[in-house]
């Protein structure tokens, strides 16, 4: 049996202003979708008319409403509320009572704006930050350390499949940049010194200069920040989009430690290819340099016997110490800011420029102690 259909009846909105300067309004029949426009009209002619103190609203011969109804009533209450006058919803059937509590909240007041910090909380935040960010360092540093310990102690269960296509990305596929920027800087160099020592009429010991500053200094730093450029933040884009997709939360939920099965590979990567790139700079710095030393009329092999009587094995070996140093923290904390990739669609950008300038000033920081070591050791 087919359910009566109810009955068509027009919205009708009469005002009456009451003794105590309030405005009562009685909404009577149906408001629907065709029937609230001209309700809505007549209240704003009422309101407009009175401006009370105080709505009443009164639903007693309500017989319908939905959800434009319920917009109606509370868009006077939000307008009553907004004006700092009073509001009184009476009598609305218990039916429709849910439907306006659930289209119709009540309006929230607007958030209390904050005080500006003063110059002291501004300092203080930013130590509370700085101090935090070396706290999950070294929480991460602890982590990585025990997972390659894990590796070393459990070659087979690390994915040398994974640590070999970062060792061709990093390496071999950054072989042409360094050399290029190697040459240049030996080109730049002895260009630079050459103008200092005409002075004096000790041009040849452009090589000399070249060779240590070479070997002890300049290969295993630009290599390592070339290596922050391109890899560590490629390591951060790579983590922190599977972070933002959730997979790095699916290892986790399936016993399997992100630190293994992420960093591990790639520092691993790293270690392995950033003292050979170090070695290709250096060399390629020394074939810039020796073409401006022969350009001043000494013989290539002149230059060849300056370099290494003025390297020794302490240089080559220290510069070898810190391009390992350099490419485990520029992997390190490429892997941590990936890790610590939050939500939204710059989530991944921010967390790569803070890969990059975080792995910068770390290569800045560890160059400037293994030199008062180097000092303190005589090296």
């Amino acid at each position: 049996m087919a359910r009566p259909q109810p009955r068509e009846s027009a919205a009708t909105l009469r005002a009456e202003t009451e003794a105590d300067g309030s405005l009562r309004l009685r909404v009577a029949g149906r408001l629907d979708t065709r029937t609230t426009g001209g309700a809505w009209r007549a209240a704003q002619r009422a309101l407009e008319q009175v401006r009370p103190r105080r709505l009443v609203l009164d639903a007693s011969e309500l017989e319908y409403c939905d959800g434009a109804g319920v917009v109606l009533l509370s868009s006077l209450r939000r307008r009553q509320e907004a004006a700092g006058a009073g509001f009184e919803l009476v009598a609305l059937r218990p039916e429709l009572v849910p439907l306006l509590a659930l289209l119709a909240p009540p309006s929230e007041p607007p958030p209390s704006r904050e005080r500006p910090l003063s110059l002291l909380e501004r300092v203080g935040r930013a130590a509370a930050g700085l101090a935090g960010e070396g706290v999950a360092l070294l929480a991460f540093v602890g982590e990585s350390t025990a997972a390659l310990a894990w590796a070393a102690t459990h070659p087979r269960r690390v994915r040398w499949h994974d640590a070999l296509l970062v060792a061709q990305r990093a390496g071999a596929e950054a072989a042409g940049i360094v050399a290029l920027v190697g040459f240049l800087f030996g080109l730049i160099l002895c260009f630079q010194s050459a103008n200092a020592l005409q002075r004096f009429g000790a041009e040849i010991f452009m090589a000399d200069g070249l060779s240590i500053g070479l070997v002890r200094e300049m290969s295993a730093l630009v290599t390592a920040i070339l290596l922050a450029g391109r890899s560590g933040s490629a390591f951060a884009a790579e983590i922190g989009t599977m972070k933002v997709n959730e997979e790095v939360d699916a290892l986790t939920t399936m016993g399997i430690d992100p630190v293994r099965f992420l960093v591990v590979s790639r520092v691993l990567a790293s270690v392995a290819v950033t003292p050979l790139l170090a070695g290709i700079f250096g060399l390629f710095g020394f074939i810039g340099g020796g073409l401006v030393f022969t350009s001043f009329g000494y013989g290539a092999i002149t230059f060849v016997n300056r370099a290494v009587e003025a390297v020794t094995l302490g240089d080559l070996l220290g510069g070898l110490f810190k391009a390992l140093v350099f490419s485990v923290l520029v992997s390190a904390i490429g892997c941590l800011r990936g890790l610590q990739t939050g939500g939204g669609p710059s989530a991944v950008g921010l967390s790569t420029t803070r890969a990059v300038v975080s792995g910068i000033v770390l290569i800045a920081v560890a160059d400037g102690i293994l030199a008062v070591v180097y000092s303190a050791l005589g090296i």
